[in-house]
């Protein structure tokens, strides 16, 4: 966990003299923003503008979109691209296995959970995806089914309180049991549930964090959601209930508030599912971002708002009951009933054909909540699949011959199957970016299982390199994300920030986009002479941290490194980034991902418009501009150069790690699966790019690592480990003089020994007479 610094808002003050020198550039105006907070001012543009972004998503939405009404078959065809995306997007990826449902029990437990006159209940499970398994209640009538449904409680529900079997329920939401007493087949999965995790750690109690959002978060680095897995148990409920009966005979989804989510989601994906009951889920999603973190979807308002997802369930039945749902408070997110009138907008963006069965809307006298599961809706949706009921409910209620049943047991038992099941992508995942990355572009680099004889030949880099360009602009948009807007003029701005008796440094902003800017420190020697130009380094603080800290006496994780650099005739100059403030940035970050952009979406052109420039001042070497960050400013030092090719070198400093494990690793101690950043998922980067692959992004440049040994946040032997894939490839490719690792006897900071030699030697700039 990177260390949380504290900000005293005296240390916003900037220290001039009292008449300041004039602006050492031409073309460069007077910075006359009121001394203030910048980072504040520089966060509340970013907000602004993603929201802008979120809000153009949504206008621009409908292009992406091109439906054929001529046929069913036409339409189905028009959108199967939509229906694939939608499928990645979640996770709903994997291998599925053959559909089965299996019936369990001991004597203290047996699979026969209930009987009555009407219908049987079992305890079952069965296979969803890969090693995935759903688990819950099966309900078969006594005499020949009048339909068959997968019904699909909210996250908080049981299947047993859907069938009156546990308490919790009044008997007018027990829309499972209505269904049963109605002679349908009803496979009723479990879901993990929005419960805090439970622990005794004090650390990952601090998080806060619920088991849906434990699921979330290592799954979502790895290309998987809890949606998705969750969608993907329906699927295969739908599967097996649709393989046993006659090809004709159809199979619906029914679901409420979450469970309404996952029901709307798998209607969507698989065309076997003849009809869809969305209780209490479906609204306008243009502020899912505001709802709970485990709701997060990347890149959803792109292409998806309810209605396009709702046009995928067509020309299949779709029938929207508005219900009130459970209130759900500080999950990373909040949320509640849906409005009606927001409720209705939606609905009626869903256009289907005219030949087409159009969706139907449910709601109670004067736009009141209905239901859950209300007979009105329940009749609606059986008529959908050609079942005429009266949907009555008796008292006869079912009673739980299982003499030991813990629902807790089999609550953990659901949520550590996903866990167990994404642990073993997050073990195989250099596996599998080797695959993809290494040795795609380079397959002669894997070489024979073993020999006696091994070559000592080195590889040309050109072809390496030339390949790699693809693979940058993967990482770029798929996994840092970009925003398509274009830059603005720079129109610098600069005031005196202090001075010293070898150097100025003066605070600069650059305009990137209409509400963004970018701002830092440049730390300018007073020995340049005229027509010199010279290498510049630029200095990333870490979290929570400002410009100045590098300059600043008393903080001991920087050692003024960028006024050092100045001393030693270095141009400095130190950025702000866009993490500061805690739950700020990550509520940013949240934003962005929904329009498929990260905090790294802003930071990348922040850092391209402060390259641009740096490149145009008369006393910088535009080929010699290096990049030094610690902390989150050393995972900066991994993202950012390694698409900004004009940095010729970078330096990670207290951050380099196996990133899969830093994210998505359960049995780690130095995991952000333990500690409050929730926003350090990103989209299946676990699969395609670790701190490894990101720096072959920038070979042939020169990329160091510097570590101390009592850094927490990592362990030296992943560190070694990863850093050493690395090292090996710049030595196949005859590069191993450029790149190097310097261990040290110390924690989270800036040794600054042997990086500094390392700029001196690839900056190709002299070392300070007596520094050996």
């Amino acid at each position: 966990m990177k260390p949380v610094v504290a900000v005293l808002l005296f240390s916003l003050v900037p220290v001039v003299s009292a008449a300041d020198p004039p602006l050492p550039f031409a073309g460069v105006q007077k910075l006359d923003w009121p001394e203030e907070d910048l980072s504040g001012r520089m966060m509340d543009g970013a907000h602004r503008f993603v929201e802008r972004k979120i809000a153009e998503a949504g206008r621009e939405r409908g292009k992406l979109w091109h439906y054929d009404n001529s046929s069913p078959a036409a339409w189905e065809a028009s959108v199967d691209g939509k229906r694939k995306r939608l499928r990645e997007i979640i996770g709903a990826v994997g291998s599925s296995p053959e559909a089965r449902m299996e019936r369990f029990g001991d004597d203290a437990s047996p699979a026969l959970v209930a009987e009555t006159p009407a219908y049987k209940v079992y305890q079952v499970r069965w296979p969803a995806v890969d090693t995935v398994e759903g688990e819950g209640l099966l309900v078969q009538p006594a005499g020949t089914a009048a339909g068959h449904v997968v019904a699909v409680p909210d996250a908080d529900q049981s299947p047993e309180q859907l069938m009156g079997l546990d308490p919790g329920l009044p008997a007018e939401q027990q829309w499972a049991r209505r269904l049963a007493e109605n002679g349908f087949e009803i496979v009723i999965p479990t879901l993990v549930t929005r419960r805090l995790l439970e622990t005794t750690d004090p650390q990952l109690k601090a998080s806060q964090q619920t088991e849906r959002e434990w699921i979330y978060r290592q799954a979502f680095h790895m290309g998987r959601h809890v949606i998705g897995f969750e969608v993907q148990k329906v699927i295969a409920a739908a599967g097996w209930l649709k393989r046993r009966q006659d090809p004709a005979v159809k199979v619906g989804v029914v679901g409420y508030a979450e469970g309404g989510l996952i029901a709307f989601y798998a209607a969507a994906i698989d065309q076997r599912i003849d009809a869809a009951l969305v209780s209490g889920y479906f609204d306008s999603r243009e502020r899912v971002w505001s709802e709970p973190i485990y709701r997060n979807v990347w890149s959803l308002l792109r292409t998806f708002g309810d209605a396009e997802i709702a046009s995928l369930v067509l020309p299949r039945h779709l029938v929207i009951e508005h219900s009130a749902v459970p209130a759900v408070a500080n999950q990373k997110g909040d949320w509640a009933t849906p409005e009606i009138a927001s409720v209705r907008k939606e609905f009626a963006r869903i256009q289907p054909p005219d030949s087409f069965p159009r969706p139907a809307l449910i709601i109670g006298a004067d736009g009141a909540p209905a239901g859950p599961g209300s007979a009105e809706a329940l009749r609606e949706f059986a008529r959908r699949l050609g079942v005429e009921k009266p949907f009555t409910l008796s008292d006869t209620m079912p009673a739980d011959q299982r003499r030991n049943f813990d629902p807790s047991a089999r609550r953990h038992r659901v949520m550590r199957n996903m866990e167990q099941h994404v642990q073993s992508l997050v073990q195989a995942s250099d596996k599998v970016r080797d695959e993809a990355f290494l040795y795609k572009v380079m397959p002669q680099l894997k070489g024979p299982r073993w020999t006696t004889e091994p070559s000592l030949a080195v590889h040309d880099p050109a072809p390496f390199i030339a390949a790699a360009k693809s693979y940058r602009e993967r990482f770029h948009t798929d996994g840092m994300g970009r925003f398509d807007e274009a830059p603005l003029a720079l129109n610098p701005r600069m005031r005196l920030f202090r001075e010293s008796e070898k150097w100025t440094a003066w605070d600069v902003v650059l305009d990137v986009w209409p509400e963004v800017f970018a701002w830092g420190l440049l730390v300018l020697p007073k020995d340049i002479p005229a027509g010199e130009r010279r290498p510049v380094v630029v200095c990333q603080h870490g979290r929570d941290g400002l410009p100045r800290k590098t300059i600043d006496e008393g903080n001991p994780g920087y050692s003024q490194v960028a006024a050092r650099l100045a001393e030693r005739g270095f141009i400095a100059f130190s950025p702000h980034n866009l993490y500061r403030g805690e739950d700020r940035y990550r509520w940013l970050s949240r934003k962005a991902n929904t329009v498929q952009a990260s905090l790294f979406s802003f930071i990348i052109p922040q850092h391209d418009a402060i390259l641009r420039w740096l490149g145009s001042l008369p006393q910088v070497d535009a080929d010699r501009i290096a990049f030094y960050g610690l902390s989150y400013g050393g995972e900066t030092a991994v993202r950012v150069p390694s698409i900004l090719e004009k940095y010729a070198l970078s330096i990670c400093s207290g951050d380099f790690n196996q990133w899969t494990r830093k994210v998505a690793s359960t049995s780690e101690p130095f995991s952000f699966m333990r500690t409050i950043e929730w926003e350090m998922p990103y989209w299946n980067l676990g699969h395609t790019f670790d701190y490894a692959e990101m720096a072959y992004l920038m070979i042939p440049r020169p990329f160091m690592v510097e570590r101390g040994h009592l850094d927490t946040v990592g362990r030296d032997h992943w560190v070694a480990y990863e850093y050493g894939k690395v090292r090996w490839l710049y030595a196949q490719l005859g590069l191993s003089d450029r790149t190097a690792i310097e261990f040290f006897q110390g924690g989270h900071s800036m040794k600054q020994q042997g990086t500094l030699d390392f700029l001196h030697q690839h900056l190709r700039w002299p070392k300070p007479a007596g520094d050996h």
